[in-house]
C-alpha cells in the first residue's frame, strides 16, 4: 500500500531487482577417454602445455610470452591426437607427406576446426618471436594468445573427459 500511495505522489519508489535465471550452458560433448584409459602420453603433453602456459604468462616480453602460449597450444592438440588419433593404413609405396597437427586435429577433433585454424594462422608470428625478429607480436597479441591457450586447454582436458588440472609452476633456474 505504501508503494502505492508513493506511485500517486509521484516518488520514486525503490523496486526490487528481478533475478534473472542463470543462462544454461549447453553441455560439452564429451569423448570416450577417461582419465584411467587415457594415454599417459596425452596427460604428460597436457601437463608440459600447463608449464609452458605458466612460462608464457611470466614472460616479460611479448615475443617469449607469444612462443611459450603458441607451444602450449600445440602441445595441447598434441595431447588431443594422442588421445583420439587412430593409425591410418598405408598403401604399399606410397607415403603420404608429411602434415601439420593443425592439419589433423579437425580430423581426429572436428570440434576443434576453429581452434585449428586460429592456432595454424599464428604459426608463422611464433616462428618470427622465436627467431627475435623486432615487434614480430605486439603485447597485446601475445596476452590475447595467453588467454586463447588457456581457454582452449580447459576445453580439451574437458572434451577428454579428464579432471581439471592443476598450474603446474615452471621450475625456477637454479
Amino acid at each position: 500500500m505504501a508503494a502505492e500511495s508513493a506511485a500517486r505522489d509521484g516518488r520514486d519508489v525503490p523496486r526490487e531487482p528481478i533475478p534473472r535465471p542463470p543462462i544454461p550452458r549447453p553441455p560439452i560433448p564429451r569423448a570416450p577417454v577417461r582419465w584411467t584409459s587415457a594415454p599417459p602420453g596425452a596427460l604428460d603433453l597436457l601437463a608440459h602445455a600447463r608449464r609452458a602456459l605458466a612460462e608464457a604468462a611470466e614472460a616479460t616480453a611479448p615475443n617469449e610470452r607469444y612462443a611459450a602460449a603458441h607451444l602450449a597450444a600445440l602441445r595441447t592438440t598434441a595431447a588431443v591426437l594422442a588421445a583420439r588419433a587412430r593409425p591410418e593404413e598405408e598403401k604399399p609405396g606410397r607415403r603420404r607427406p608429411p602434415r601439420s597437427a593443425w592439419q589433423l586435429l579437425p580430423q581426429v577433433a572436428p570440434e576443434l576446426t576453429e581452434w585449428a585454424g586460429y592456432f595454424a594462422g599464428g604459426a608463422r608470428k611464433r616462428a618470427a618471436a622465436e627467431a627475435g625478429l623486432p615487434n614480430a607480436v605486439t603485447g597485446r597479441e601475445a596476452d590475447d594468445l595467453v588467454r586463447d591457450v588457456e581457454v582452449f586447454i580447459r576445453l580439451v582436458v574437458r572434451l577428454l573427459g579428464l579432471p581439471p588440472l592443476t598450474v603446474v609452476p615452471p621450475q625456477q633456474a637454479g
